[in-house]
Order: C-alpha cells, then sequence, then structure tokens
C-alpha cells in the first residue's frame, strides 16, 4: 500500500500484482485440496502435461514467496487443476472483489471476470473477430441440426404407411432443406467475410465440407457449387 501519498505509482503496481498472484495462488491451493492432491500430484500432473513446475514452486506459490507467475504456468497449473486459467485469476465465488488494473478501485470479481472474458463490452476496446467466431459456431449448430431433421424427414417420407403422412413427411424434408441451404450461405458469406479481414475461419465438420466453395469452373452457379 502507499504511505504517505509518496511514490504512489511505484508502491500502487505491486500491490496490484501481489493481489492477482494471490488469486492464483489461493484458488490452486483450493482447487488442489479439492481433489485431495498434495503439490507433488500438482507437480506431477503438470510433468504429464509437458511444462513441469517443481513441488517446491508450487509451494512458494501457494504461500506468497514467489516473485512471479508466468502465463505460462497459469495456463498449465488450471489445466493439470482441470479447470480454466480464468477461474483462477478471478476466483468468482471465493473472492469477493477483485482489483483488475493498476490504480483502479475493487470491483465485484464476477465483474471482472466478464470483462476479462469479453462477456461483458467495454467501451472502445476491439473485441476481435469474436462475435464473428460466435456466429459462425450458431450457423453451424442450425445447419448440422437442419441436416439431420432433413433426413429424419427423408426417412419418415419413404417409410410413411399413408399418401397423407407421406405427403407431411415430405415438406417437413423441404423445410429443413432450405433451412440447411440458408445457414450454408451465410456461413460462406461469413467466412468470406473472416478471410478479407486477414483471419482464418474455424473448421468445418465434413457434413458442411460444400460450403466452401471449390476453387474450380468460375462459370459454375452458386447452386452448384453448394
Amino acid at each position: 500500500m502507499t504511505q504517505h501519498g509518496v511514490d504512489a505509482e511505484e508502491d500502487d503496481v505491486p500491490e496490484w500484482t501481489d493481489r492477482i498472484k494471490a488469486n492464483v495462488a489461493g484458488e490452486v491451493r483450493r482447487r488442489r485440496k479439492e481433489m485431495g492432491w498434495s503439490a507433488q500430484d500438482l507437480a506431477d500432473q503438470c510433468e504429464r502435461l509437458g511444462h513441469p513446475i517443481p513441488r517446491n514452486v508450487i509451494a512458494n506459490m501457494e504461500s506468497g514467496r514467489r516473485a512471479n507467475l508466468p502465463l505460462v504456468d497459469v495456463m498449465v497449473l488450471a489445466a493439470g487443476l482441470e479447470t480454466y486459467p480464468v477461474c483462477l485469476i478471478f476466483p468468482v465465488g471465493y473472492v469477493e472483489r477483485t482489483q483488475e488494473l493498476p490504480f483502479q478501485d475493487l470491483v465485484p470479481t464476477w465483474d471482472a471476470l466478464q470483462r476479462f472474458t469479453g462477456d461483458e463490452e467495454v467501451p472502445g476496446y476491439d473485441p476481435g473477430l469474436v462475435a464473428e467466431y460466435e456466429h459462425h459456431a450458431s450457423l453451424v449448430h442450425t445447419a448440422l441440426a437442419a441436416l439431420e431433421e432433413e433426413e429424419r424427414a427423408r426417412f419418415a417420407a419413404r417409410t410413411a404407411t399413408g399418401r397423407a403422412q407421406q405427403e407431411e413427411a415430405e415438406r417437413r424434408r423441404t423445410r429443413y432443406a432450405e433451412e440447411a441451404i440458408s445457414a450454408k450461405y451465410t456461413l460462406r458469406r461469413l467466412r468470406r467475410d473472416i478471410r478479407e479481414e486477414g483471419a482464418t475461419p474455424p473448421a468445418l465438420p465434413p457434413a458442411l465440407s460444400d460450403v466452401d466453395p471449390p476453387e474450380t469452373d468460375p462459370d459454375t452457379t452458386p447452386e452448384e457449387r453448394l
């Protein structure tokens, strides 16, 4: 903490870093004990994950004697403890209030986590392509669900015992087929936009391998390419 208002900047920065390290250390210790593990058990798990963190380093971190805490260690500790890195940094439910940045007031830990993950918008911040990737995931889900329902309706039409049943099944098959095509076209446009941003769109499941246009005859129609 600052003393007598002197050297506020130099004193406040370590207070913030110490607070974040204490969040991580406390949650690592709590989670480790919850799992019934010793510090050596956690060290062994980190080694199995490919990034050894010795037992004495873990013990020093938990007791507050470790001077630094690299991000890569937080990532591996979280994986070893079967949780998410953000849950170590901002342990919701176990730390009531925390500090997001130096010189800032304490805020509810839940609010800090929401902003850290981008779930709460911060004015002026660039969210990158998070929204586009979320939209992509939603479209993939919609397209796959429509394709599955289309196949079910096709089977129902094929096995229908009466004309009315068959016609109803065919109407459902047509509706789901149109939903799938619509989702695929939107996916194609979205993936094109992502590429135009200089980024790489997410991988597609095999059932949607026809979304990206093939690099073939430019004279083919969109329907033929999809």
